[in-house]
Order: structure tokens, then C-alpha cells, then sequence
């Protein structure tokens, strides 16, 4: 074992130095010695395959796509750290939910190790781009023309095209393409083989999110689109007025588990019963000619029923001689007294054209296939309905292109029409005020789009959180299926105007909008469903500066290193081991558990041992030693040390102690030395 030296993320990254890094690892013999690809030793490899080849080339192209491909490449420039008060709550502390605060191609960035490809389901609403919503594109990233020229591959004039829009700031479709590229790039590394991934967006930039997305995810990955209807459209004088907008749904791989449900049969709401599917037919009450009393003698009867224990029985209770001359139901009808007395209540079959109408079964069928009938309880009264039990196969159909609402009762699900958008409602319903956010998503739309995943137990990120309602509506869909999806949030601290409502009502920025909005759903759907034990809590993480960062515009292609010597603050020693282990592939989540060396304060997570403090004594490398030797349970495969914090001597003290224990043992253990 030799000590490593490590720097957190790569030294040297370009517009395209993670693609060259995959080939490379896959196809070494398209390589040169001097490291150029060989292009046609990549097209004798597709051609000796089932593959192919065509010679069409489609794509989109705008001022400053080289900077986004860059701009998905390029490290973080800042580090992770927790929210401890937050997080040490009750109801926080054993969450597998997070909220995080910061830019989300920083996140997204800060994730792509420890999350990669374990995100089932991704839904965004990125800003739409109308000129209205107030999208304008601006970035802090100090490059010289000269530097991205060198980093992107490109020319001087169009690297100083694009750093003049960038810091400028601009809304133009090149700028909201170079935003959202790099974002839905990185975003496709955290999804797992059949995941999913779901846009809104409208009209403004359909036509270039659909072709970047088939460039990210494959044409061949698309799943269609989803039209969802919206009645408070505004009016427009000049063009055609806009009911709608759209919902682009991408997998990210050809996998029949990638595929996309409704859990409907046409409109008829599906129903269990000991795992077996049934629908619910109409009313067993007859309709047109011959469904009257006076006509069909024998389906006269009523049903009574019992509201409380659901009993129910069909009796004989009307003069057949005199249903055939009145329609008057006091005449034909005598109360079973007796039935009434025990709280049941009485159902006859509505009057057809005036006249008395009847059933379309006979009493003794009624009775005696009482499992087939379902009575339930209506506006007008009671319904009596039969069920018809059908395949698993044709319960699950694939969602349809126009959205319709879910309505969720038990075991049910309802398929209705609803084009309302009514989340302003639901939002000042948990915040207690109105105009707290301009036009938040539909809870129950997003629970539509949620549903769509054929499973109930994964991993789904917002990283366009806005006011939390995709969160909150995570949390209804547990409570309504049973289920143990797991969210991710990610809102930036955009300052709220100092104009608007939420700003009056003290809310600084659109962060602490979500995150409020997320703990009061929380304590909403708590007092609503008091027997829920499912997770209703949350984590909070965010980005800070990174303390430790260079100026940028000394950057060059092999200086972008994170760590250099240093006194670390309380908040910095938390900030960098958060942001150590994430990178080293822990979820946020993870339990970092404190580890104690004759009195120095180690970490453990997930099998990684973590040294960061100052003053790490013999006597505390002496305490390693044996509990590596005498604590089964304590078995770390690699040791990480903060270098700045470690002098020369101690450094290779440690190296040799640990290099001859594992040799000893006969045991891998990696020892990294991180600045």
C-alpha cells in the first residue's frame, strides 16, 4: 500500500475530456500513443457489429453550446455543508428527504458521484423563457476569451461572443440553451438504467428542448409528449391563446421498465379486492323500453341497506297487482318497519319517463350474488352498482398524451377530466396567503405525473424545486398508495423582489418559500392522517463558497486544485468532510459516525475512515491500530487525511504504520492524502 495524493474533482477538464475519458476506457485501441482518437479504428469496430451505420446528421447548434458542454464538465466551485439545527429535529433526523439550497449545476455537480444512476424519476419546470417570467441568464464563472478558447475548443471571437452574453446577461434562446444543457446532461448521469424524466415547458422553447434532448437521451429514448390543458390561460389579442403546455417525457435507456402507466381501464375507476382487479358497472337499474314496473312485474323490489355495517338485503315489499296501474311509490311500496328501526335505510330504482322503474336483476339473484354488488353513497342518495373482475393485464394501460386528473380513494384510482390549474390555491391554503409565488405547479398533477412510474419505492429529484409542490406532492402519493418514495429538492436563494408578497411577509428568498411550504404540508398531512408513520421530514444541505477556492482568472488547464494550507473553522471542518463524502459516493443521507482515537476525532462512512482535525498524535495512531485489530466491525478499506493538517513526519508515520498492517493482514486499504 502507498500513500495516494489526491485533489477533489479533475485538474484538467474540457469541453470534452469526460467523453475522450469513457472511450478511452472502453475502446483503448482507437487511441494513439500520443493519446489522438483514431476514428476509423471506432467505425471498424461499429461496422464488425449488428450496428447500422448512417451517414444523416441532425443536430442543433447556437452561440455558446461549446461553453455548456464545458460548463457540464468543469468541477464545482463550491462545497456542501448541512443545516445541523435543522436536521437534528425529530422529525428530520432519520429523513431520506432533502432539500438543498444553491445553484443546481452546482448541486447536480456535488451529486454526480454519490448519486449516479440512482434516481428513478426526475420532473423539472425550468423557466420557460416567454420574456415575462424573468428568465435572464448570467454567469460569475471569470474565463478570459483565451481561457475558453483553450477549455471549450474554440475560436477567440466566439469565445468573446459568448463571455459578452454571459456576463452581460441575456434571454435570448442561445442563452437559455447554454443554461439548461449542461443542467439536463449531468441530470442524465444520476438516472438509473430505467429512469425517467419529465419537462414542462411551453411553446417558447418546445422546438429546441426537444432536439437537445434527443441529443442528450437518444430520439430513440423519447416516450412522447403530454399535453396539460390550463383554464386560466391569459388572453391574447394577436396570436392564438394558450390553453396548454407541454410535459416532454424521456427514459434514459431501452428497457421495458422505463415504461410509463395509468393504472386506468378507460375512465372507470379500478378497484381491489384480496389482489383482484374489478371495475364498478352502472347502476343495476334498467333503462328504455320494458324497464318499468308496470312491464316487469318481478324486478320490483327494495334494496335495504345498512350505512354503518354495509349490510344489505333485497325484500319484496310492493303489491305486484298494483304496479301495473300507479306510479305513485306510496301506493306500490310498503316500509319494512322493522328494517328501518335497525337503521337501514331504503333504495328503490328511479322512475323512468315518470313511470316506476325496477332492477335488472331479480331478487333472488340480487340476494344471492350479494359479493357482486357494491352500494355506495352518492349526492342524490345511494348507488347500486355490480363489478365485473378483470385481468391485471388490462388494468395497466399506458398514459395517455393529454394529462387527466388521478383521483385517489383507497384502493381506487379515478381517471377524470381536469384541466384546471389550481396551484395558487393550494399553495396559499398551506401558507396561509395568497401570492406567496407566481404560478405554482398543481399538486395533484404532479401526483398524476408521479403515478406514471410503475413502483412506489424510489429516488425522485426536482432540481427546479420552486415552491415545493412536486416535494409536497412525493408526500400525498406515499400517503395515498403506501408508498416510500424518497425526494430531492434543489431551489437556489434567489432573493425574493422587493415588491412582491413574499417579500412583505418577510420571506427573504424563494428558498425559504419551499422549505416553508415543505414543513407546513408536512405538519398539514401529519394532522390530517394522525396513524401515517411514513416520512413526512426532510434534510437541509446547500453550497457555500468554497473557502478554499483560486480566483478564476489565474485558471489554466492544470491548476484547478481545491485544498491549499489552511486553519480550519468549526463550519469548515463540518463543510469538508460533508463535502468528502459525498464525493467519495455516500448519499447525503448516509449516518457519518464520529470515531475516537485516544481523544482524536476520526469519521467512519460507508467503510471509509476519515482524518481531518489537527494533532494527530502517536498515541492516536497507536489507538487506530488496535481497534483495526481487536473491533471486527471496524474494518475501513480506505483512510483519507486532510494533508494540511498533517506535517511531513506524521504523514509518513501513517503511510508506514497502516502499509505494514495491511501487509500483515493481507488486507486492502487505500490511504489518500487530500490539499
Amino acid at each position: 500500500m502507498d500513500m495516494q495524493k489526491e485533489t477533489l474533482f479533475s485538474e484538467v477538464e474540457t469541453a470534452n475530456s469526460k467523453q475522450l475519458a469513457v472511450l478511452k476506457a472502453n475502446f483503448p485501441q482507437c487511441f494513439d500513443k500520443n493519446g489522438a482518437f483514431i476514428q476509423e479504428k471506432l467505425l471498424e469496430i461499429v461496422k464488425s457489429s449488428d450496428v447500422e451505420l448512417s451517414k444523416e446528421s441532425y443536430s442543433l447548434n447556437w452561440l455558446g453550446k461549446s461553453y455548456a458542454r464545458l460548463l457540464a464538465n468543469l468541477p464545482p466551485k463550491t462545497l456542501l455543508t448541512e443545516d445541523k439545527d435543522h436536521n437534528q429535529l425529530e422529525e428530520n433526523k432519520n429523513s431520506q428527504n432533502l432539500l438543498i439550497k444553491g445553484d443546481n449545476l452546482e448541486v447536480l455537480k456535488h451529486m454526480v458521484n454519490a448519486y449516479s444512476e440512482k434516481v428513478k424519476m426526475i420532473y423539472i419546470d425550468p423557466p420557460y423563457n416567454t420574456g415575462s417570467d424573468g428568465f435572464v441568464y448570467n454567469d460569475d464563472r471569470k474565463f478570459t476569451p483565451e481561457q475558453l478558447s483553450a477549455l471549450a475548443g474554440i475560436d477567440l471571437d466566439e469565445a468573446a461572443r459568448i463571455l459578452d452574453f454571459t456576463v452581460k446577461g441575456s434571454s435570448s434562446h442561445s442563452a437559455w440553451l447554454t443554461f439548461i444543457y449542461p443542467r439536463l446532461y449531468i441530470a442524465r448521469e444520476l438516472l438509473r438504467e430505467d429512469g425517467v424524466i419529465f419537462i414542462s415547458i411551453d411553446d417558447n422553447e418546445i422546438s429546441q428542448l426537444k432536439i437537445i434532448c434527443d441529443e442528450i437521451f437518444g430520439e430513440a429514448n423519447s416516450l412522447g409528449i403530454i399535453i396539460h390543458n390550463k383554464l386560466n390561460s391569459k388572453s391574447d389579442t394577436l396570436n392564438i391563446q394558450k390553453n396548454h403546455d407541454f410535459l416532454l417525457c424521456y427514459r434514459k435507456s431501452i428497457t421495458p421498465d422505463a415504461s410509463l402507466i395509468n393504472y386506468s381501464v378507460s375512465e372507470r375507476e379500478v378497484f381491489q379486492d384480496n389482489g383482484r382487479f374489478y371495475i364498478l358497472k352502472d347502476s343495476i337499474t334498467t333503462r328504455g323500453d320494458g324497464g318499468t314496473l308496470n312491464k316487469r312485474k318481478n324486478l320490483g323490489y327494495t334494496v335495504y341497506y345498512h350505512p354503518e355495517t354495509t349490510d344489505f338485503i333485497g325484500v319484496s315489499d310492493y303489491d305486484i297487482e298494483l304496479a301495473s296501474s300507479s306510479n305513485s311509490e306510496e301506493e306500490v311500496y310498503s316500509d319494512n318497519e322493522e328494517l328501518i328501526a335497525n337503521g337501514y335505510v331504503k333504495i328503490r330504482p328511479p322512475k323512468v319517463r315518470g313511470k316506476l322503474g325496477v332492477w335488472t336483476w331479480d331478487i333472488n339473484k340480487f340476494n344471492n350474488e350479494k359479493e357482486n354488488i357494491v352500494i355506495r353513497k352518492t349526492n342524490n342518495g345511494y348507488q347500486v352498482r355490480k363489478r365485473t373482475f378483470i385481468e391485471e393485464k388490462d388494468v395497466f394501460k399506458k398514459a395517455g398524451s393529454l394529462y387527466t386528473k388521478v383521483k385517489t380513494e383507497g384502493n381506487s384510482r379515478s381517471i377524470l377530466d381536469y384541466s384546471t390549474n389550481d396551484g395558487t390555491n393550494q399553495l396559499s391554503s398551506i401558507l396561509g396567503h395568497p401570492d406567496v409565488f407566481s404560478n405554482p405547479k398543481n399538486v395533484n398533477y404532479l401526483k398524476y405525473i408521479f403515478s406514471l412510474v410503475p413502483e412506489n419505492n424510489y429516488i425522485a429529484l426536482d432540481f427546479f424545486a420552486g415552491s415545493g409542490s412536486s416535494l409536497q406532492a412525493i408526500c400525498e402519493l406515499n400517503i395515498d398508495d403506501g408508498g416510500i418514495r424518497k425526494f430531492i429538492g434543489i431551489q437556489i436563494d434567489e432573493k425574493c423582489k422587493s415588491d412582491s408578497t413574499a417579500f412583505d411577509l418577510g420571506y427573504k428568498n424563494i428558498f425559504e418559500v419551499t422549505k416553508k411550504r415543505i414543513i407546513k404540508a408536512g405538519e398539514k398531512l401529519k394532522k390530517e392522517n394522525p396513524n401515517y408513520n411514513g416520512d413526512l421530514g426532510f434534510k437541509i444541505f446547500e453550497t457555500v463558497d468554497d473557502f478554499r477556492a483560486k480566483d478564476e482568472s489565474e485558471l489554466t488547464l492544470s491548476n484547478l486544485s481545491f485544498f491549499d494550507d489552511a486553519v480550519l473553522t468549526p463550519e469548515q471542518y463540518d463543510t469538508l468532510l460533508t463535502t468528502w463524502c459525498v464525493y467519495d459516493g455516500s448519499l447525503l443521507t448516509t449516518p457519518i459516525v464520529d470515531v475516537d482515537l485516544d481523544g482524536y476525532k476520526a469519521h467512519l462512512c460507508d467503510g471509509r475512515l476519515y482524518l481531518i482535525a489537527p494533532n494527530f498524535t502517536s498515541a492516536a495512531l497507536k489507538a487506530l491500530l488496535q481497534k483495526l485489530d481487536s473491533d471486527k466491525d471496524f474494518a475501513p478499506n480506505k483512510v483519507v487525511f486532510y494533508g494540511c493538517n498533517f506535517e511531513s513526519a506524521k504523514q509518513m508515520e501513517l503511510n508506514e504504520a497502516l502499509k505494514s498492517y495491511a501487509n500483515k493482514k493481507s488486507i486492502d486499504m487505500d490511504l489518500v492524502v487530500r490539499n
